[in-house]
């Protein structure tokens, strides 16, 4: 039998661990945007863009990157932790889109606050094979406020100049991902 200390520490913990949780793994939606799939949706028009995203680091992998050489096409970019429950579900749909979109869209993973080994088994398990950049806290600095340590999953549609057209908060699908991709690529035309 458990003592009257370990009977109140047990569930304790268990309220600790949900809000855990719930704080760093997000699929809620934000205020401003369209519920699709339970996740918040935003395309920002091109007028309203604020100046290109700069960022580079190194890999999951190793490899140095930087996203400004990815510029002249959409780039995918979904900030992902293989602590993360929702993160994980999507990531077969993340691949699958990156796969069906080709040369046409570029694709960047953000493994955040992540370890290197969880962050290459997430990628072996689910066949991920467009690079991440490895972060383990700054990097969602230099995403001007669109991406939050609590609002993960996050998957962001960079237009072809690099700056952020679009936003969707919460485990994405593919098809979601497809046509958010297009809306963007219409919304960058019609400027």
């Amino acid at each position: 039998m458990f003592s009257q200390g370990r009977r109140r520490a047990v569930p304790a913990a268990l309220a600790v661990a949900a809000l855990l949780t719930v704080a760093g793994c997000s699929g809620s939606s934000s205020s401003d945007g369209t519920s699709v799939d339970g996740g918040a949706l935003q395309v920002i028009p091109a007028a309203d863009r604020k100046a290109p995203i700069e960022m580079s680091g190194t890999t999951v992998d190793g490899e140095k990157l930087d996203i400004s050489t990815l510029r002249g096409k959409p780039l995918v970019m979904n900030v992902w932790g293989s602590w993360c429950g929702p993160c994980r579900t999507e990531a077969p749909a993340l691949q699958a889109a990156y796969e069906e979109l080709g040369d046409s869209t570029s694709f960047v993973g953000i493994a955040f606050r992540d370890t290197e080994t969880g962050a290459k088994t997430h990628e072996k398990e689910f066949g991920i094979t467009y690079p991440s950049l490895f972060d383990e806290g700054s990097l969602l600095l230099n995403l001007n406020g669109a991406v939050t340590s609590q609002s993960i999953p996050v998957t962001l549609i960079l237009d072809e100049q690099g700056r952020i057209a679009g936003r969707y908060v919460g485990t994405v699908t593919k098809v979601t991902l497809m046509d958010l991709v297009e809306d963007v690529e219409k919304s960058s035309e019609a400027a």
